[in-house]
């Protein structure tokens, strides 16, 4: 072979290595996480490191913790709460508690509005009222029927906007097991999911209240008088765009310190793993796991 011949093989074969080396370096790269926990009106000590590891399962995350300071915490605890939320592609929140800082308020909208994924879960949606941005990003939240309005989807597939002090505010009827209806199947958390499938025993938030802005409602339940509930179809799962960034709001997942079947549940981890991929890229990449409950008659 001549000289020419040889450098040429050589370049070609440089070129592959170093194509060949992205390409492995582009899979190996995880979306970095992070898990905020500390306060909530559930059992979060148990929650956070079953979703940790789920999350850490699948190879596609690599998970940090911010544990905020207990409730009733005196102002001097929360001075070393500053969550580096830049380090990572999502923050997945199940915080429900007293107010943050306004360094860390700050820090999150501006880590969103810039781009950032946001995920939050249950009880998550509960957390600061008083907080406008917050309120924006969740567009429904736990909130009096006077805060903001309310979105349901009727029947027909119809966006029902309820405007503020009109018909009820925030609540849920007793636990039950209940039907999960996908409203946007072509939306890449829900793209292959079931059309519809059955949830385990949860609360079955209705009444949120909020903005309600930009919201893309992504899946529905409904919420049965029998059960306490509305009578019309709640929605458990929404997508808002916040500045450049995305938020995805789930209020499944109730936990006790004796049933933490909600969020063990195949359906409410997957949901939890394809925001969070969704939030932090824009794409859903994981497939659809072997025991994701079938399809609800």
């Amino acid at each position: 072979m001549s000289r020419v011949k040889i450098v040429r093989a050589a370049t070609a074969i440089g070129a592959a290595l170093l194509i060949a080396t992205a390409a492995n370096a582009d899979a190996a790269e995880k979306v970095k996480v992070l898990f905020i926990e500390g306060q909530n009106n559930h059992v979060w000590e148990t929650t956070t490191p079953l979703l940790k590891a789920d999350l850490e399962k699948t190879g596609r995350f690599e998970v940090g913790v911010a544990t905020t300071p207990p409730k009733k915490s005196p102002a001097a605890a929360w001075d070393s709460f500053r969550p580096d939320f830049k380090a990572y592609d999502v923050v997945l929140t199940n915080y429900n508690g007293d107010s943050w800082p306004a360094p860390v308020r700050k820090a999150l909208e501006e880590y969103v509005s810039g781009g950032g994924g946001l995920v939050v879960m249950h009880a998550a949606n509960n957390a600061f009222p008083d907080w406008p941005a917050y309120n924006e990003m969740i567009g429904l939240g736990w909130r009096d029927a006077k805060y903001g309005d309310r979105l349901t989807i009727d029947d027909a597939g119809k966006v029902v906007r309820t405007p503020k002090g009109e018909g009820p505010g925030a609540g849920h009827g007793a636990r039950h097991s209940f039907a999960v209806l996908v409203r946007k199947p072509d939306h890449p958390i829900m793209k292959g999911l079931p059309p519809i499938w059955p949830h385990a025993i949860d609360e079955l938030y209705h009444g949120q209240r909020g903005p309600a802005k930009d919201m893309d409602v992504l899946a529905t339940a409904y919420s049965a008088p029998s059960k306490g509930g509305t009578g019309t179809n709640e929605p458990m799962v929404w997508a808002i765009p916040f500045g450049k960034g995305r938020v995805v709001t789930n209020v499944m997942g109730h936990t006790t310190a004796d049933d933490l079947g909600a969020v063990a549940a195949a359906d409410f981890r997957t949901l939890i793993a394809r925001s969070c991929e969704w939030a932090a890229t824009g794409a859903v990449t994981l497939p659809v796991p072997a025991d994701f409950p079938t399809a609800a008659k």
